[in-house]
């Protein structure tokens, strides 16, 4: 039932096509990318729901009070805090452990202003919970999101990087929201 009625919002009634040519993995890291609009997370949300499958965020902790904390959590958010001893990364990699299936959607960019030096929490995560990355991308000029590559992660994270973020990929396959915004991957 909600895959139909998101199917109805996504494509019938907002317009947005996706292009898939990945496997879907029932254990990954999302890299998504570009990150330039709080409406990214709904169409991608859409997009995730389209397709019959579930993926998590993460998000602020300070963000899950009531009743926003039911919303986020319905839709997939995981509060994140970055007082605890243990870093994100390894937060992220004991959820990986616990659980069968698990895709967890980070924007590498973690902001949505221009920022060509990406945050590299999500390749860690993946390294070390040895689950691929799937690149995503979010085209607004033709109202499509991409889930076309897969990446494993080598351990070398100077060339893996170039790879991952490399202007070729996400300049091929984005529009973002707000092209101002938006800065691929430079070492």
């Amino acid at each position: 039932m909600m895959k139909k009625f998101c199917y109805l919002i996504f494509h019938r009634l907002l317009g947005w096509k996706w292009k898939v040519s990945a496997p879907f993995y029932d254990r990954c890291v999302i890299c998504v990318a570009p990150h330039t609009s709080n409406w990214d997370l709904l169409y991608g949300w859409l997009f995730y729901k389209v397709m019959g499958l579930k993926a998590n965020f993460m998000m602020k902790k300070e963000w899950f009070f009531f009743p926003l904390n039911l919303l986020f959590r319905a839709i997939g958010a995981i509060p994140i805090d970055r007082s605890r001893r243990k870093s994100t990364v390894d937060q992220m990699v004991e959820r990986f452990e616990r659980k069968a299936y698990f895709n967890l959607a980070i924007t590498p960019e973690g902001t949505r202003k221009a920022n060509a030096r990406w945050k590299t929490g999500f390749y860690y995560i993946a390294l070390h919970a040895q689950v691929p990355i799937v690149l995503a991308s979010v085209d607004y000029d033709n109202k499509l999101i991409s889930w076309e590559k897969i990446f494993y992660p080598t351990g070398d994270i100077a060339k893996d990087m170039k790879e991952i973020g490399g202007y070729a990929y996400y300049k091929e396959n984005s529009h973002p929201k707000h092209p101002e915004r938006f800065k691929p991957y430079e070492s």
